[in-house]
């Protein structure tokens, strides 16, 4: 059995209580969530505290990064509703030559974003944060995305597939609507175009609608399976040490999601990547 060390923000969160009984599910066994460090406690009203999140979950809280990445076959750097965190926390992780996953959002911005796996790749430590499948991409002309949640937080979850579906770098963003309700229009190195809608309704999918050509299209739902795909990766990533994602793949997302944010401060108005 490999062992792994979760370092964390703060604990009681939906990816940290989540990914333990996962891990093992799908692992066989084979994988098992054994040490965890955070750096705060949470601020949430009513959440577990650190200890009481590690006694639910049967995983040994230890007092020091240091100690996670000593004991811990493979690291998970989770924080992922605070990915102004990722740097301070990815430091030492990094620097250890072991495989690491990082939960994303990988990072605030594009600048972030680079330095981080400069870092990794100056310590030979192999990371990445995002894995889609792919589906056949080459008639795509156009799409339209839409999914969930706050903003900030979840517009990485439809710029990602948007993004691998493409097979371009994003150019140029525009934003219609508010933070609260963002609706955006993304123009792609190649010509094309996608429109990308933010909403907020509660118990909502992503869901994402191609068109070719001819008008023929598909309709893709992310259903509930997501995250047990997304783990499969990352085990299959932690038994190969093969990364599935190019760094420079998760800098260009990371980089359209900043420019996202920024270009809702500006509506009707080309923010260019």
């Amino acid at each position: 059995m490999k062992k792994i060390g979760f370092i964390e923000y703060y604990l009681d969160e939906w990816h940290a209580n989540n990914y333990p009984p996962m891990i093992e599910e799908l692992s066989g066994g084979q994988y098992k969530v054994c040490y965890a460090y955070a750096m705060v406690e949470s601020p949430k009203e009513g959440a577990m505290t650190n200890k009481e999140w590690a006694e639910k979950f049967g995983v040994e809280l230890l007092d020091t990064m240091e100690e996670v990445i000593e004991k811990s076959d493979v690291l998970i750097v989770l924080s992922p509703d605070n990915p102004e965190m990722h740097e301070e926390l990815c430091h030492l992780p990094l620097m250890s030559g072991k495989l690491t996953y990082v939960d994303k959002t990988f990072a605030p911005d594009k600048e972030t974003a680079i330095r981080i796996f400069e870092h990794a790749d100056k310590y030979g430590t192999k990371c990445f944060s995002s894995e889609w499948k792919d589906v056949d991409t080459d008639r795509i002309q156009t799409l339209y995305s839409e999914g969930p949640g706050k903003l900030d937080i979840y517009i990485i979850h439809q710029l990602e597939p948007i993004m691998g579906l493409m097979k371009s770098r994003v150019k140029r963003i525009m934003a219609l609507g508010d933070f609260d309700h963002p609706s955006f229009v993304v123009e792609f190195a190649d010509g094309r175009y996608v429109h990308l809608h933010q909403c907020r309704v509660k118990g909502m999918k992503f869901r994402i609608t191609t068109c070719d050509k001819e008008n023929k299209g598909s309709h893709f739902v992310v259903e509930s399976d997501f995250f047990r795909l997304f783990l499969q990766a990352m085990l299959a990533f932690f038994d190969t040490g093969i990364v599935p994602v190019p760094h420079e793949q998760t800098i260009d997302v990371i980089a359209a999601r900043e420019k996202a944010i920024e270009a809702v401060k500006t509506p009707f108005t080309w923010v260019e990547v």
